[in-house]
Formats: structure tokens, sequence, C-alpha cells
């Protein structure tokens, strides 16, 4: 039985201040952590006893559909070159020098690693599905660590890896991991919803996040009632319909002076027209990954244009120009449109004729497919365009959806309004294709005895985002200055508060409702510490334990209150009823699977 007196349980009064979000201030006040540095801390008992729960949820459903490896964090350099990745992390990535100058890294993530393993072992077809998953540490430079635990530079992270011989067997290794997922997420009592994703520098075909809404994230999510959910990168919506410009003159594009004015809405006063009968002008320079080089050069000139009143996404853009997106310098906006920034358009402009193919890459946002007779810079200094028609006028490369939805939008399914709200990532799931099996040279023989390249995917889960999501959401739900944590994840499922140890009765009393507790298999707590009864209870409260159980005066007559922190209740129960009824109700809590958020 743990008792609170021999325990080390440093908890706060106030959170330090420079503790931003409520887990952050939580997370310490409760004693679950400790800041080493700067996004590095320190699992103090009942952190490390929450987490310890969490990877054995993680791993008893992760065992089901595959197999537990642990891989190395030091890495050396070539293995991440293999993959084209050693450049390609940058700054985020730890690197070091061991005695001899070779180069090594604290791996991010371990692709490559499975990769490299595959490409020794794996012989034939007949060896496949595999599914290797590991629970371990990860490291990344973050630049701004921050909100405690959910921006840091080491982690915990079970990452998975599949194998297969062909898409089919890819897509069934995906849904056992999009199960599993589900299970594991409201097995940690977690209200979540997936959501369409950017694959960002994983690669792959196909990508879909696991988030909590919070206000602590930094992720935005469009979701509607409909059950569509995506992430900001990934979302689209349904446009009300706008009436176009009546053209004047003759229809086609007419110059017209407008000195001084450069923004859209400087240029919409002066002519007198809406945001979104303009064409606004977003240029880039892209910095190509070596392998375009030979086709495409080092880097290419790429203009997007988007209807006036929308913003640009820089996520969908990268999918299609791919490498590392710049501005423009002055130099390169009079190279590429012969005119200065503020009076940039598209007529004039010679768009390469395929995304693959040299030349300036043109994307047409998918919002100004179809309109007419739009006002748009006419590279020209001081001169603006009427009567701009896309297709007509200028050709773009490709019409593509490169903007940012806003809030109250149609849902692309049934054209119910968007809800746009903030959510913390918990797990991210990938259909990586042949990105690293092709890179790293790892083959199969199949059926025929011919020699394939096994298609892979990924799936990571964050360990400690499944922790400090949970309690950002009972947070706010408490009014942030307490949090209760589901029963299968809270380092006690129940504590036994005795009001005065010096009473006899009470401390005898305590001692056989937590024997008994225990004797259930149980995780108890007993608080037999030499304290106010207050301060015991608030102690109780603020490290987030779902259950408690008061002994006080009622054990004269026979009774102890039940406090469910869980549904905000309390009520007197019979001393010999009190085990009984808390088992069934935990019992009760872990069999429930919460159903995902909308």
């Amino acid at each position: 039985m743990h008792r609170w007196s021999q325990l080390f349980i440093p908890t706060l009064r106030e959170a330090p201040a420079d503790a931003e979000v409520a887990s952050h201030k939580l997370l310490l006040r409760a004693g679950y952590v400790r800041q080493l540095g700067a996004g590095i801390y320190s699992y103090l008992f009942l952190g490390n006893r929450s987490i310890n729960k969490i990877v054995a949820i993680i791993r008893e459903e992760m065992d089901k559909i595959g197999q537990e490896f642990l891989l190395p964090a030091l890495n050396p350099r070539e293995v991440w070159e293999a993959s084209g990745r050693w450049a390609g992390m940058g700054d985020n990535m730890f690197r070091l020098k061991d005695r001899k100058g070779a180069e090594l890294c604290l791996a991010m993530t371990h692709e490559e690693v499975m990769t490299d393993i595959a490409r020794k072992e794996l012989r034939s077809y007949k060896q496949l599905p595999q599914i290797w998953y590991q629970i371990q540490t990860k490291f990344r430079d973050e630049p701004r660590p921050k909100s405690g635990l959910l921006r840091v530079r080491q982690f915990i992270m079970k990452d998975a890896y599949s194998f297969d011989i062909d898409e089919a067997g890819l897509d069934v290794s995906y849904n056992k991991h999009d199960a599993a997922y589900r299970r594991i997420f409201s097995r940690c009592g977690l209200q979540f919803v997936s959501v369409d994703a950017d694959s960002g520098a994983m690669g792959g075909s196909a990508s879909q996040e696991f988030m909590v809404y919070t206000d602590a994230g930094e992720d935005l999510i469009a979701s509607s009632a409909s059950g569509y959910a995506a992430n900001l990168e990934k979302a689209t919506s349904r446009l009300a319909p706008v009436e176009d410009l009546a053209p004047t003159g003759d229809g086609q594009p007419e110059l017209v002076h407008t000195p001084g004015q450069r923004t859209i809405e400087e240029v919409g006063a002066f002519l007198n027209t809406q945001p979104h009968h303009q064409i606004k002008t977003m240029a880039y320079m892209t910095e190509l990954p070596e392998a375009d080089h030979a086709k495409l050069g080092k880097q290419r000139p790429v203009v997007v244009f988007l209807r006036g009143d929308h913003s640009l996404n820089e996520a969908k853009l990268l999918a299609i120009a791919g490498g590392v997106l710049r501005p423009m310098t002055p130099e390169e906006l009079q190279s590429t449109f012969n005119a200065p920034a503020g009076y940039l358009g598209p007529i004039g402009i010679v768009a390469a004729p395929h995304p693959k193919k040299p030349g300036t890459l043109v994307i047409l946002d998918k919002a100004l497919e179809g309109r007419t007779n739009l006002i748009a810079g006419a590279n020209k200094e001081e001169y603006h365009l009427r009567n701009v028609t896309p297709n007509r006028d200028f050709k773009p490369t490709t019409v593509a959806d490169v903007r940012n939805i806003v809030e109250g939008e149609g849902c692309p399914i049934d054209g119910s309004p968007l809800r746009l709200g903030k959510a913390v990532e918990i797990g991210h799931i990938f259909k990586l294709g042949y990105k690293y099996s092709k890179s790293m040279g790892a083959s199969v023989l199949n059926r025929d005895g011919k020699e394939v390249t096994p298609i892979m995917g990924s799936y990571g889960i964050g360990v400690e985002r499944i922790l400090t999501a949970a309690i950002e959401t009972s947070a706010a739900a408490n009014g942030g200055a307490a949090y209760a944590l589901h029963p299968a994840i809270a380092p006690f499922q129940v504590v036994v508060t005795i009001t005065n140890v010096g009473d006899a009765a009470l401390l005898t009393a305590g001692e056989q409702v937590a024997a008994e507790l225990e004797a259930a298999g149980l995780d108890v707590l007993l608080d037999d510490r030499d304290e106010r009864a207050g301060v015991k209870f608030k102690d109780a409260d603020l490290v987030g334990i779902p259950y408690r159980i008061n002994i006080g005066r009622g054990v004269a007559e026979g009774k102890v209150e039940f406090v469910d922190r869980l549904q905000s209740q309390s009520q007197d129960i019979p001393l010999n009823e009190i085990a009984n009824r808390v088992t069934t109700e935990i019992t009760s809590s872990l069999r429930t699977v919460l159903p995902a958020a909308i």
C-alpha cells in the first residue's frame, strides 16, 4: 500500500511565473515534473506512474497487431543520408561527432533505422506483412520550447512501421493502426477527433491526425456537424457564390491608373470594389531538393494568384511547389514580373507548362476558377487592370486549392457551417508509400520470383501529449484550477483521506478501507499525513486522482464520504459498502469507451 506520508510528492501552492498553459502549471504544481532546461523535463514519482500507465495501454493494444522493438537513439549519419533526410531535417536535428570525427545524430524518428533492418533481413513476400513498433525517447532541437510538455526537445514516442507487398496490404496495416489508436485514446479517457492531415517532412500519400480540442493547442482544426474534420493545412470548404463585376469597355483587360494604391484595401477603396473582385499576387522562390536540380534547377519562381479576401496556406503550397519557400527579393520580382511590389499581376507571366517542367510555377487558387472581370496588378508601376479573366487572359501551370478556409464557410460534404478550433495532436498515421524503402534499397521477391520494393506505413503517438491533453480538457471543465484524470492513466485511482490521523477510529477505518481497495486490485493511495483536512483535500484534487474517500466524522455512524471528481458528485456511503462501490465505479469507467469528439 502506498502511504502519502512516505512518498515524494512536492506540491506547490502557486505555479511558476513562466508556466503558460494549464497543463504546464498543473504538472508543476502537482509535482509530476520538474524542468531541467528549456524543453527538458524530469518525471517525478506521480508523473512517471501516469506515463507508465499510458505506455502500458499503448503496448497492450499494439501487441495485438505488431511486434515491439527497441532501437538506438544514437544514429550514424550514413543511414539518414541513404533516405535523403540528413540535410532535409536541417536545424531540427541534434547532431554530434564522436572522438574519431564520425558524424551522428539523436533520432527524431526511426523510419531510416527500421528500413535499414528491413533491407538487410526481409527477402521474400512470405515474410510480409510486418508491423514493428517501439516506445522510445526522441529528440528534436525545438527552436521555441514552450507550453510544458507540449513543445519539448526530448520526448517519448510510440512509433510503428509497416512493410507490405502492395497497396492493398498497406491499407490493411493502416486500418489496423487506425482501430488500435481509437482504442488507445478511448481507454485513456480522451475525446478525440481524427482529421485529414498534411504529411509534411514524413512524405507519403495519405495521413490522418488524432486531435483533442483544447485552447492550448497550436493546430487549427476545421470540423462540422456532418462529421467532416481536417487540419487547416488540408481543410477545404464550399464558398458562397459571389457576383462578378460587369465588364467595362469591350470586356478586354483595361489599364487603370491607380497612383499610390498598392494593397487590396487601397485598390478596392480607390476603384469602389470589394476584395473578392480582386486578384492577390504572392511571389516566392523555392529552393528545390537535389534530386530535382537536373530537371528544374536549384531554385524556381513560384507565383500564386488568390482571391483578394483570401489568405495563402503555405502547407498546401509546399505540397505542390516542393523544396523550401522564401519571398522573392526586389531583384527577383523585377526579373519575374518586370514590375515592383504592389502592382504585380498575372498577365505577361510565362508559366511552366507542367509542375514538373522548368519555368515559373504559376498556381491559380480554385476559388478564382470560373471567375470573370477581376481586378489585378498590371505589372506596371501605379497601374492595375480591369476585366481580367483567368484562363482567357493568362494560363496558369495548375489550378489548386492553396487557401486557408475561414470559420463559417460551408462544409465540403453538406454545406453546414465549419467550426475552427485549436487542438493538440496526440497521434498521426501515414501511408509512406515507397519513399524510404525505395531510396534505401529495400526489396523482396514476390510470388513470381521478381524483385519488388515493399510499401511502408508509419504511425506515431506522443505519450506525454496524451497526459497533457487529458489535463488540459479536464482543467478547462473545472475552471483551470484543478483536474481529474481518467482512472486508467491517473497515478492512483482512488485516494483514501484520513481527515485526522490523531483519531484512532478514523485511522483504523482508513487503513481498513485502503486495504480492501488494494485487495480488489485498485491503485490506492492512503493519505495518512498529519495535516489539516483542507490541505489534504486540496492536494488530492491537485494531483488529479479521480476518486476520493474522506474518512471523517461520519465513521461514528458507519459512513464515509465518496467524492467522484469525474462527475463532480459526492455522497455518503456505508463504510461496509464503500470498497465494493468504488471497485464497481472504477471497473465500469475502465470499460467505457468514449465517443470521438464531433
